[in-house]
């Protein structure tokens, strides 16, 4: 046995075991780094806000508190007006119950030509098997279901405090990872961080804007219809659409369909229809446009770093994907040497063809062997050989 071989043995074991063991962590850690993650971009998105209250005299820390105080606030008032109206339509909806299914019955009877009654129908749905099996399955999830929002509080309360963190001490973490920098090396991390604050910002700003005009376009709908509590449904549907992404739509939507049908079930039908082309409308018209120019990036590169950001790490990286693509382009922007375009039709798109010649011609010319240039028609050289004896 060679004298080396013992300890490459020995060296491969450790390196194999290293991976492994960093393999483990990295899977054990993936939710915190995540969450660090999302961190880091909120307090991206707070930076401006902090920023200018800090240049004009007030800590930094006490800044980002009145920040997020402000965002807690909104958020809170939001979600109890959403929950009492919510509620209230609710214990409307099932003390209405009885005349909505008896309009269903007889329009049923009257259509189809059948003899139902109210009674038999709650009989036969109270005493189904799949109800029972879903009350027991219900009963069984309850425990699941805490454990689901326990861990959603924590989660929430997990990146809050990173993000705090982060817009309070943002000049310290980013002096402190300057200071093992070279100067060149520094001034490159601080473009990029200013980058990704701007392009954060813009992202944001798109978001805000198209649930603007989603809100206001769902509230002329609601209005339309008469359906109660149109301004806080037209918020709703602003808000979670934008900032909810792939199913946010559907979930904005639905509230406000719930609503419509205590009030007539064909208007939910038309609520319905109106969110399915509104939402066609938003993903190929306005999205792609407000998109490019806020953060600054084509319509289809945001649409592919949608999907890539929703493959690897789901509604988190859909979310996030767009801005950091963004700030990753404008950062790369300037290391990519660019050259001045030539003057060619060919660049704007135009072909310059030669007059005169058809299509056919062309066809011909192509798929002519090479070296073969004579024209149809000509005499073609006699082929060389012995000259004849006089």
């Amino acid at each position: 046995m060679p004298a080396w071989l013992p300890r490459a043995m020995v060296l491969a074991l450790a390196l194999y075991a290293c991976f492994r063991l960093g393999s483990w962590a990295f899977d054990q850690l993936i939710g915190l780094l995540i969450n660090v993650l999302i961190a880091f971009f909120l307090a991206l998105a707070i930076e401006p806000a902090v920023g200018r209250m800090s240049a004009r005299g007030m800590r930094r820390g006490l800044a980002t508190f009145l920040v997020f105080l402000v965002i807690l606030i909104a958020g809170a008032g939001f979600v109890v007006l959403l929950g009492s109206m919510l509620a209230g339509q609710i214990v409307e909806m099932v003390e209405e119950f009885p005349k909505y299914l008896d309009s269903v019955i007889n329009w049923v009877n009257q259509n189809f030509h059948t003899d139902l009654s109210r009674v038999e129908v709650q009989d036969s749905l109270l005493h189904s098997d799949w109800l029972q099996k879903y009350v027991q399955n219900s009963a069984t999830g309850v425990l699941d279901v805490s454990t689901t929002v326990l861990g959603g509080l924590f989660r929430l309360l997990t990146i809050s405090l990173f993000s705090f963190y982060f817009a309070a001490d943002g000049p310290r973490l980013r002096r402190g990872l300057c200071s093992v920098l070279p100067p060149a090396r520094q001034a490159e991390v601080l473009r990029a961080w200013e980058i990704a604050v701007d392009k954060t910002g813009g992202y944001l700003y798109s978001r805000g804007l198209m649930a603007l005009i989603s809100g206001i376009a769902h509230y002329i709908l609601l209005v339309f219809l008469d359906v109660p509590y149109a301004p806080a449904l037209a918020v709703w549907v602003g808000l979670v659409s934008q900032f909810i992404p792939t199913i946010g739509t559907y979930l904005a939507g639905a509230l406000p369909m719930l609503i419509a049908f205590t009030i007539a079930p064909w208007y939910a039908l038309w609520v319905l229809g109106f969110v399915v082309i509104y939402q066609q409308f938003e993903n190929y018209v306005l999205q792609p446009k407000l998109t490019s120019r806020t953060v600054d990036i084509h319509p289809a590169v945001a649409f592919g770093s949608v999907i890539a950001g929703t493959a690897l790490m789901g509604a988190v990286g859909a979310l996030i994907a767009i801005p950091a693509v963004a700030t990753l382009q404008a950062f790369l922007g300037a290391y990519v040497k660019r050259y001045d375009v030539t003057d060619d039709p060919r660049v704007h798109g135009r072909h310059q063809r030669r007059r005169g010649d058809s299509v056919f011609t062309r066809l011909r010319r192509a798929t002519r062997a090479p070296g073969n240039n004579d024209e149809e028609g000509a005499e073609r050289p006699e082929a060389p050989g012995p000259r004849p004896r006089v």
